[in-house]
């Protein structure tokens, strides 16, 4: 079968068995071979068997949820392709056409995308069509590298065996944008393809909810992004606690009327703890991801994790600590030139403050360094434990086989003796008739030259 295709389906009573009409058509005007999946994530409607009496196979997907009914029709699809769209005559299953194209033409993953295509009035609320819908594309945009102008489009098509090797995990609404992201990691061919949005045909409220849902595609993209969600900032910040820093440990700092000083200087070793600690937590993240098989290899990545030993990792933590004992000293040593009494505070902050920063940030170095290895340990697998009576019964049906075994070889040796004399027997009698016809020959021959000499 070369095209399946899968409507998840939740009390869909009122349009269903239109959409599967409008596939079955498109099959036949087009020659294809195909079927419609409906993925039955708990109706109480009748929508499953107003399916099935319009053509279509209904595959009950017990675990609730957007993706987890999509995820149980993909695996259901006959297809060697799959298109997936929403069970609401919101899209027309009779443009797939372009889809299945491009599939035949190499693509792993067509998307539509209702920007280009056309969204008919009251198709989509102004809220998801001017912000919500824009603004998630642009963040996967930029933090994917992706070109896929419309993230979210229910309408798209890919190969079924390409799409299940992506390991898709979420089960929610942000699967469409897990789909696109794991495929953009994975270089996958991805093409795009105008397609229409009208307005559904149900009277109830869609199963969408913005806010709640758009949180959820919002934190997925971050959550597959450690470089913008921790790495951008972290190195942000740190350059800007870092630069800040070491301007204000000399004196205040005056930008036209407004003055810095030691309380920016606080500020500022806050900035810098915070963002050397994204940093590591990027890395971490990372390493971590990768090991699971949730983001791919990354080369760059993993250099910094085979130059960055546990040994490297302490050392660094060693002299980051160094420097603030140093400076801790030169405070006591600072309070001592002032027997011991009181101080004035922007003098004393200015040496305090840079070694409390270094402290904090070696510890932060050697933690980070521990982590860092024990994700390094390889899972073993050990053999596993046997238990005597069955490890003794081994032994035994080994030795039954092995006797078994010769049994039969001599046996087969016995046959192939006797075979041999029997084939043997049957020369002699040939050799003897042979040596009998050549006898009477040579009698018949004598004969004959006797008669001649008479």
């Amino acid at each position: 079968m070369e095209l399946s295709v899968v409507m998840p389906c939740l009390n869909e009573a009122e349009t269903v068995e239109t959409c599967v009409r409008k596939t079955i058509g498109f099959f036949e005007d087009s020659g294809i071979d195909g079927e419609v999946v409906i993925a039955d994530n708990g109706s109480t409607d009748g929508s499953q068997q107003l399916a099935r009496d319009a053509g279509a196979r209904v595959v009950p997907v017990i675990d609730k949820g957007y993706g987890n009914a999509l995820m149980g029709g993909i695996r259901a699809a006959r297809g060697k392709y799959v298109a997936m769209g929403d069970a609401d005559d919101s899209y027309d299953f009779t443009t797939l056409g372009p889809f299945l194209d491009e599939l035949r033409g190499g693509a792993d993953l067509v998307m539509g995308n209702r920007f280009k295509g056309g969204i008919a009035p009251g198709a989509m609320p102004p809220l998801h069509r001017y912000l919500g819908n824009p603004v998630l594309s642009f963040v996967g945009r930029l933090f994917f590298g992706s070109k896929i102008g419309d993230f979210h489009c229910g309408l798209r098509a890919f190969e079924k065996e390409a799409i299940l090797r992506l390991g898709l995990q979420t089960g929610g609404m942000e699967f469409a944008s897990e789909m696109v992201v794991k495929a953009t990691l994975q270089k996958y061919d991805i093409r795009e393809v105008p397609t229409t949005l009208a307005p559904d045909g149900r009277t109830r409220a869609p199963h969408l909810n913005t806010w709640r849902d758009g949180w959820r595609h919002l934190r997925f993209l971050m959550l597959y992004s450690p470089r913008w969600l921790f790495l951008i900032p972290g190195l942000l910040f740190m350059t800007i606690g870092l630069l800040a820093g070491v301007a204000l440990s000399t004196g205040p700092v005056t930008v036209g009327e407004i003055a810095f000083d030691v309380d920016t200087l606080v500020g500022a070793s806050a900035a810098l703890v915070i963002g050397f600690q994204a940093v590591l937590f990027a890395l971490l993240t990372k390493v971590y991801a990768m090991q699971e098989g949730f983001l791919p290899h990354d080369r760059r990545v993993q250099k910094i994790i085979d130059w960055w030993s546990l040994e490297r990792g302490l050392l660094l933590g060693g002299l980051l600590a160094i420097a603030g004992l140093a400076g801790l000293v030169a405070s006591l040593l600072h309070w001592r030139v002032h027997s011991f009494g009181e101080l004035e505070p922007r003098d004393s902050l200015r040496i305090v403050v840079p070694a409390a920063t270094a402290l904090v940030m070696s510890l932060q170095a050697v933690f980070a360094s521990l982590f860092v290895s024990i994700l390094g340990i390889r899972r073993r697998q050990h053999p596993p434990l046997t238990d005597a009576a069955e490890e003794a019964a081994g032994v035994v049906d080994a030795a039954a086989h092995k006797v078994a075994s010769e049994r039969k070889a001599e046996s087969a040796g016995a046959d192939a003796a006797k075979a041999g004399a029997d084939a043997a027997s049957a020369a002699s009698a040939e050799n003897g008739e042979t040596v009998a016809h050549a006898g009477s020959a040579a009698e018949v021959a004598g004969t004959a030259g006797t008669s001649e000499e008479r």
